[in-house]
């Protein structure tokens, strides 16, 4: 599988694509005006302590105060996964916190929508293969290396360096990247987590609360250092002071890769190159097209996010259990690529066309497990529900490319739908009805928009002179072209 990545810095904001086989398959954006936090360290102060939530906000510096959990204050081993607790093991948060207290905190998740960032006490500083977690006793692996004797051997290489450097207390977990790495890749990682880890605490003794300890790196770096893979055949910038700064980190941390980072002068935008921008602007849209003539909808909301399949114009060749198995398969396919496009977290629900036949079921459900190994954030399926749905997670941490990209209609509140123009129109009637029996007027004006007052004089007029004949009085219109559909005003004359 070929891979290649492209970068487009501006002053603005950076963008950064996956590509795969030609295919876009991740899209990252970091816009100047609204960088993202995940992973940034800062030293804030308790504002409120919840104990009927067992919580607490804490104000770090931005417009809205964070949100930690008492779960994430209480230290806890981890295997390099998501630390586990049960209700009995987690303190009640008012002997944990109390309020005016300094908490240095890291961010897990972006503020999101109407939600504050969400923090952790359990610090962890990233590189290229390692995470450094300080005041952790142990040695954690990423789940994906899976050759257990690469697994033993990358434990032992770091446990070895830890026991021999006692200046520094911190627990380790060894990234997917470290596959295969030496023992002089990993020891030369470490000493830089050491040298960062210090340079932080000093700055945490300095600073007065609410302050930024430390910042990730930008976004055009960080993909180096987490994107990066053995697959990976170019990485391509089209900004030459990006690219003079990424080439000074891949000399430093990842000199392996330096002959396939290159700097793109080319007059046509690199976003043009695989039509990553048309593929943007399709992970936009509700509803994705099928080679077959089937789609998928997907629809966002607060709560999940909702994947629904149809076969749409596709008709099959043999029978109608195998023109729905074939679109099911097809749909999966689809969906690990778009729930990596978009972005999407939280709760999934993909509704599958119904299948019959349990091999069928298997086959499509393997299918989307196999597709969702290639993401790069952690997910969770479960098998097919007696009504038909697969229910899965995805680790959510930061705004989906349609929250960055895009904001809620201001005509429908994010609806998605407008009112009829019927529906407004008997909503004028309701409306000049209730008027009446309150005030005493000569006659109504009633301000709406185009289409609804084309309506009031056309299939409504009928009605309208009903309406008048009942309440002896004269109603007038008149078209306000800024109004929306659903706007309008009923004014005494």
């Amino acid at each position: 599988m070929s891979e290649e990545i492209l970068i487009n810095v501006t002053p603005v904001e950076t963008r950064v694509a996956l590509v795969e086989n030609g295919m876009l398959q991740e899209a990252y954006i970091e816009r100047a005006s609204r960088k993202g936090i995940v992973g940034n360290i800062y030293k804030g102060k308790v504002v409120r302590v919840l104990p009927g939530m067992e919580a607490a906000f804490v104000d770090i510096g931005l417009e809205r105060a964070a949100f930690i959990h008492a779960s994430d204050v209480v230290p806890s081993q981890s295997n390099g996964d998501e630390p586990v607790y049960s209700p009995k093991t987690v303190p009640d948060i008012r002997s944990l916190l109390r309020e005016g207290q300094s908490l240095v905190v890291q961010v897990t998740k972006d503020p999101i929508g109407t939600k504050g960032a969400r923090l952790t006490t359990q610090l962890s500083i990233p590189s290229r293969y390692l995470v450094f977690m300080p005041g952790v006793s142990h040695v954690g692996i990423s789940q994906r290396i899976e050759d257990e004797t690469e697994r033993a051997r990358l434990k032992a290489l770091v446990g070895e360096a830890a026991v021999e450097d006692q200046d520094v207390q911190g627990g380790y977990i060894i990234r997917t990247a470290a596959e295969a790495a030496s023992p002089e890749d990993l020891t030369g990682d470490m000493a830089y987590l050491h040298r960062l880890s210090h340079s932080i605490h000093e700055r945490i003794a300095r600073v007065q609360a609410p302050a930024v300890v430390y910042q990730d790196l930008p976004l055009f770096i960080r993909t180096i250092r987490d994107l990066i893979r053995p697959q990976t055949e170019k990485i391509r910038i089209d900004s030459r002071e990006s690219y003079q700064r990424v080439m000074e980190f891949v000399e430093e941390f990842v000199t392996e890769f330096a002959d396939k980072v290159e700097y793109y002068p080319g007059e046509r935008p690199i976003f043009d190159l695989y039509s990553v921008e048309d593929e943007i602007q399709k992970a936009l849209s509700r509803k994705v097209q099928l080679k077959s003539g089937g789609y998928v909808i997907i629809d966002q909301t607060e709560a999940m996010t909702t994947i629904d399949i149809n076969t749409g114009g596709f008709v099959g060749h043999r029978n109608l259990e195998e023109t729905i198995f074939k679109t099911n398969l097809e749909a999966a396919r689809s969906i690990s690529r778009q729930l990596r496009l978009r972005n999407l977290g939280g709760i999934i629900i993909i509704d599958f066309i119904d299948m019959e036949d349990p091999e069928h079921q298997r086959q499509v459900h393997r299918m989307l497990e196999k597709m969702l190994e290639r993401d790069h954030a952690k997910t969770k399926i479960t098998g097919v529900s007696e009504l038909g749905l697969v229910e899965m997670t995805r680790k959510r941490t930061t705004e989906s490319l349609g929250q960055v990209l895009c904001e809620p209609c201001p005509v429908c509140d994010g609806r998605g739908f407008l009112k009829t123009t019927e529906t407004v129109c008997y909503e004028i009637f309701r409306e000049i009805l209730r008027v009446n029996r309150a005030y005493d007027a000569e006659s109504y004006l009633v301000m709406a928009s185009q289409s609804v007052v084309d309506r009031l004089l056309d299939e409504e007029s009928d009605n309208v002179a009903d309406l008048e004949t009942f309440i002896s009085k004269t109603i007038r219109f008149q078209v306000e072209p800024f109004y929306s559909q659903e706007q309008y005003d009923v004014v005494l004359l």
